[in-house]
């Protein structure tokens, strides 16, 4: 029972982690792709290349898995608050990264190549990443997916045009039934 309740209370954020999981995983290895082949002198863009293909793969499993019962809002608004969270997210995610290369001078010639890559990988790859995923996670629930049960409310036979239109925060328009009396 115990188990039971602490899933319902916490599932989404455990779905969410999964996907962060994935997309982490994504985001490693189109990175190193990238570092180690064409964008060798600029680690910080290849990170940002490499989170910005993980934050699409996001938007695609959070909205079709972790969130999929949220909502409230139509798709295209839905995604483009996604993508400006996203966006202070990648910001985010880069900001370690740039400090250990750029302020902290941890890159060749100032350190050795291994010493190189671990600060990297701990930096952007690591912190940025914990640090992007704790903003995202707050701001997904908050703005993007506001609305628990949304989705499945708006499909539920039941759920009338005036909980379909609190979900979606906007006054209903009287119906003929409502103007007659």
């Amino acid at each position: 029972m115990r188990l039971k309740r602490l899933w319902r209370r916490h599932h989404e954020a455990a779905k969410f982690l999964v996907v962060g999981g994935i997309c982490f995983l994504a985001t490693t290895a189109v990175n190193y792709l990238l570092k180690l082949t064409v964008l060798r002198d600029k680690p910080v863009t290849a990170l940002a290349f490499a989170t910005v293909l993980a934050t699409i793969l996001s938007y695609v499993l959070n909205r079709e898995w972790s969130f999929r019962t949220r909502g409230g809002r139509e798709q295209h608004h839905e995604a483009a608050l996604f993508f400006a969270v996203s966006a202070i997210g990648i910001g985010l995610n880069l900001i370690p990264l740039a400090v250990s290369r750029y302020v902290l001078d941890l890159r060749v010639p100032d350190v050795g190549r291994p010493a190189q890559e671990i600060a990297d990988f701990v930096s952007g790859i690591v912190l940025g990443t914990l640090v992007a995923m704790v903003f995202r996670l707050w701001a997904v629930k908050r703005f993007v997916f506001p609305h628990a049960d949304a989705r499945a409310a708006r499909s539920r036979p039941g759920a009338g045009p005036r909980l379909r239109s609190k979900l979606l925060r906007h006054e209903p328009r009287p119906s003929v039934r409502d103007r007659r009396g």
